[in-house]
């Protein structure tokens, strides 16, 4: 089975003279640190995504080891022009103070790429650290795609993806990972938090912490207004549509951008005011006044 899984976030750096050695296992020449510019990359992770699915811890460290090593490019296409980066250590980083929508700790794939400080990179290091370049997706194939609810081959079962069963979501859980093919830099993630890392720090040329701190305020903003939208959506989705599934209308709603959500509220409020058309009150008024023979004296 062969999969795609994007996410969205990341860390950029100078490198390291601590990771020089780990980074020369890859180059033909011995590199300098003047000559490689690094970044983390959060690849994939343990919680149930846009699709629906998610890879198990087991399945992380897996990929942890295939990914060593393998190259990144853009939009999973598979050409040798766009070879930009590859990927020298990853790590599974745990965080069991927040839980996925599986009930879980979550955890997430961590790994480092280096890339050269050539003039063809330059332009491609400063979309890194403007946040331009910032999603990523990892390709991959798996063993075995389980369904969280009866255990058995996901899409065999008479589960649903997305639907809820006796309180549980059903999604696919991935697992035994056979083989990692590269990662991109992808526009839409299916995973919402993969990609390239921040570190908050101040280096030269770079922004301080504190604009750090302003940009991450302006980001929460963001997602709030996203999240506030995809309610309103969802809202005058189940007015237009009774017999809608809202779970999975939610799901889909996930996966689009504002200005899909924007096009989309604007046709489904046409839609609901259709429906439900509004009464002005002077009408109302009037009708009354007819009824009693006193239109004369409305104003």
């Amino acid at each position: 089975m062969e999969v795609k899984k994007e996410r969205d976030g990341g860390a950029v750096c100078a490198a390291a003279d601590g990771e020089l050695e780990e980074i020369n296992r890859f180059a033909k020449a011995e590199l300098t640190a003047e000559q490689v510019y690094t970044f983390a990359v959060r690849l994939c992770d343990n919680e149930v995504d846009r699709d629906f699915e998610r890879f198990d811890e087991q399945a992380l460290r897996d990929l942890g080891k295939l990914f060593l090593g393998k190259t990144g490019i853009f939009d999973h296409r598979w050409s040798a022009e766009g070879q930009t980066a590859r990927i020298y250590r990853t790590e599974v980083v745990q965080e069991p103070e927040t839980r996925t929508k599986a009930g879980d700790g979550y955890c997430y794939l961590k790994g480092w790429a280096y890339l050269l400080c050539s003039e063809k990179n330059k332009d491609l290091i400063a979309e890194i650290e403007g946040g331009i370049k910032k999603e990523v997706s990892v390709g991959c194939s798996v063993k075995k795609s389980v369904c969280s609810i009866c255990g058995g081959e996901s899409g065999t079962c008479e589960h649903v993806r997305g639907r809820t069963y006796g309180g549980r979501l059903c999604f696919a859980e991935l697992r035994e990972p056979t083989d990692a093919y590269e990662w991109s830099f992808v526009a839409v993630p299916a995973q919402p938090k993969a990609g390239v890392m921040k570190q908050f720090f101040a280096h030269q040329g770079g922004p301080s912490r504190g604009e750090w701190d302003l940009l991450q305020k302006q980001a929460e903003l963001g997602r709030s207004y996203l999240a506030a939208l995809r309610k309103e959506v969802l809202r005058l989705a189940l007015l237009a549509d009774e017999d809608l599934d809202g779970t999975l209308f939610a799901g889909m709603a996930e996966k689009l951008e504002e200005g899909e959500l924007l096009e989309l509220k604007r046709s489904l409020e046409s839609r609901v005011n259709r429906l439900f058309p509004l009464q002005p009150q002077l009408k109302q008024m009037e009708s009354k006044a007819d009824e009693n023979g006193e239109s004369a004296f409305l104003i």
